[in-house]
């Protein structure tokens, strides 16, 4: 299912994430989806995030379709050029993905290949522009296409962000561009969150909030010092801090439960990226009161 027929067929819209192994193997990231499966209307799939070396996106985004679990492909910008961008997005067509992220990436020096050259031919808005146009059937130098692509695009937006007006009008851009559904990066405090969305009221598409399920207090420092954009609350650090280790993904689930609860009403969905923690998200979405 396109995410766009799920905003309008439902009032809150659910997604999960799923980061693909260093290594030829599925099971276990195939495990992740099947454990949301029930409980979200997509997962997405990490393009080796962080510019850190996995397995392809799309590979997993077509075996979890396989599996019945609605993928959505993340495409970053970093690591391809636009003739390569544009043969992955008509790849993701044929292969029955409907749903595409589209994301400028980490750079090199973040990851486990600093050697590796980054391409960023195209950036993110750049970058939806030309999946418009595959939909509108023609490529970036405006040769028809034998067949149009359907796909449904998404952009990302960082609602922390310490330059947030600059957020906001590249967040125009984007729409502008073609994006469909919008997913937050991070996000802790509804407060924050919630004039954020105010800021952007009548941009037209659906926004998702983004949720990393925080594990401890010492992941809370670390994103605070480390993570542009990103910003813990104080009251969970020391929630977590005070939490002990075997009952941490218990108190992680309701945190992110309430945030759900304080933000369901003022957006269109929430986007949970449970790093491995999978389980969390069944465990929130029950908990939100948005499933038995």
């Amino acid at each position: 299912m396109k995410l766009s027929q799920a905003f309008a067929e439902q009032d809150f819209v659910i997604t999960g994430e799923v980061g693909p192994p260093k290594g030829a193997t599925v099971e276990e990231v195939l495990e992740g989806g099947r454990t949301m499966k029930d409980y979200v209307t997509a997962v997405n799939v990490t393009d080796n995030q962080s510019a850190v070396m996995r397995l392809g996106s799309l590979a997993v985004s077509r075996l979890l379709k396989e599996e019945g679990i609605e993928p959505v492909f993340q495409m970053v910008c970093r690591d391809r050029n636009r003739i390569a961008l544009q043969s992955d997005l008509l790849s993701a067509e044929v292969l029955d993905i409907d749903n595409v992220l589209i994301i400028t990436g980490d750079h090199m020096a973040l990851g486990d290949h600093p050697g590796a050259r980054p391409v960023f031919g195209l950036d993110s808005v750049q970058l939806l522009e030309v999946a418009r146009g595959l939909n509108e059937g023609h490529d970036m130098e405006g040769n028809e296409l034998e067949a149009p692509t359907d796909l449904c695009l998404g952009a990302v937006v960082s609602p922390a962000s310490a330059q947030l007006d600059m957020q906001i009008i590249k967040l125009k851009k984007k729409v502008e561009a073609g994006a469909e559904f919008i997913q937050t990066q991070a996000v802790y405090d509804p407060v924050t969150f919630g004039e954020f969305m105010e800021k952007v009221e009548g941009l037209g598409v659906p926004i998702m909030a983004g949720i990393v399920p925080v594990k401890s207090a010492g992941m809370a420092k670390y994103m605070n010092a480390n993570v542009s954009g990103v910003q813990v609350p104080e009251e969970i650090i020391q929630r977590m801090a005070d939490t002990p280790k075997e009952d941490r993904k218990k108190v992680a689930t309701e945190i992110t439960a309430e945030f759900i609860r304080d933000i369901k009403d003022i957006c269109q969905g929430a986007h949970i990226m449970p790093q491995g923690w999978d389980d969390i998200v069944p465990g929130a979405v029950k908990l939100a009161g948005l499933a038995d």
